[in-house]
């Protein structure tokens, strides 16, 4: 599809225009060299518009029901009155290393939604499940006057908390009945989660929530020094809990904006986005070099039957890339 002007891109957003919202973002997300300078062009333009909506990730344990909990989430936020926009970033197609879509078939209430506005993006094997032009995307739609943004990521583990340094607050749902709640925790998640919700405290499930409730508070409190995050229960089935857990979340939003804290943590993370982007500029670099390419294959064959050390086989790639380079 051909671009459009970015005069069309610039007032499009800011008139919340869905049609152009969608045209703006897949521009964001091209890997076409001519659509990188229009794509930064029309970002630059729309940067003095952004900041305004409340960032919130949402990451958790297979099966714990992210979609449905953000579908609940979405419209407890659409019945307030708020306009809601989700960046689910779905997992690659190992075919075509596009987006399987499967969130938004399972958002179907929020979906329907005039106020909000669904955004599959594949992953494309992004550490952490975080789309690498998720951060673009999520500005747009700053810029399209959307007052929430939610950022679902693939999974949870150990590189999942990069979706940490992209929000200014991360959600982690947990399940429990589901075995040994504490073999789910993941160290490194839950030392940047900001909340803990156990999700489908229903039914029987109920009462095995509200003990793992009590696991993860007595695991937090042993391993995280000073402030705890909260650990809720809710029912996104039921819509039991969302009410109480968003009204927690935005108290200690607001807190952290009244004190400077949302702001010196977004102006850090800009600098550790803009430093990311530069070490993915050069990896691709390196790997584009014609002589690098070349010795590539063999170095990696000499190292993997033992023949080199990697410090070795590092050293000799980097010079070939840039004579004098260091590891």
């Amino acid at each position: 599809m051909k671009p459009l002007p970015a005069d069309t891109y610039v007032e499009g957003v800011r008139a919340g225009d869905r049609a152009v919202l969608a045209r703006a973002i897949t521009l964001v997300e091209s890997e076409h060299p001519r659509h990188g300078a229009l794509a930064q062009e029309v970002l630059m333009r729309l940067l003095p518009h952004t900041g305004g909506s409340r960032r919130v990730g949402i990451s958790g344990v297979p099966g714990v029901g992210k979609s449905t909990f953000i579908d609940a989430l979405g419209m407890h936020l659409v019945g307030g009155g708020k306009r809601v926009a989700v960046l689910a970033i779905d997992p690659s197609s190992t075919l075509t290393g596009g987006s399987i879509l499967g969130d938004k078939t399972r958002m179907a209430r929020l979906s329907r939604e005039p106020s909000a506005y669904i955004r599959p993006s594949p992953s494309s094997g992004t550490l952490g499940g975080v789309a690498r032009k998720t951060r673009e995307t999520l500005l747009l739609c700053e810029a399209a006057g959307f007052d929430v943004v939610l950022v679902e990521t693939v999974g949870v583990g150990q590189s999942e908390t990069v979706v940490a340094d992209l929000v200014d607050f991360y959600l982690v749902l947990m399940l429990a009945g589901a075995g040994d709640e504490l073999q789910g925790i993941k160290r490194g998640i839950l030392e940047v989660a900001d909340m803990i919700a156990i999700n489908k405290a229903d039914g029987d499930n109920a009462p095995r929530a509200l003990r793992a409730q009590a696991q993860y508070r007595a695991a937090l409190h042993l391993m995280r020094a000073g402030a705890e995050p909260e650990v809720l229960t809710c029912s996104a089935l039921e819509g039991t809990g969302i009410g109480a857990l968003w009204s927690s979340l935005e108290t200690q939003l607001g807190t952290r904006a009244a004190s400077g804290e949302v702001e010196r943590r977004r102006r850090a993370q800009q600098v550790d986005w803009m430093w990311s982007l530069v070490e993915d500029g050069l990896r691709a670099a390196l790997r584009a070099h014609p002589e690098v390419a070349a010795l590539l294959p063999a170095m990696e064959t000499d190292v993997r039957e033992g023949r080199v050390t990697s410090t070795a086989a590092a050293l000799r790639v980097l010079s070939t890339f840039l004579p004098g380079a260091r590891v």
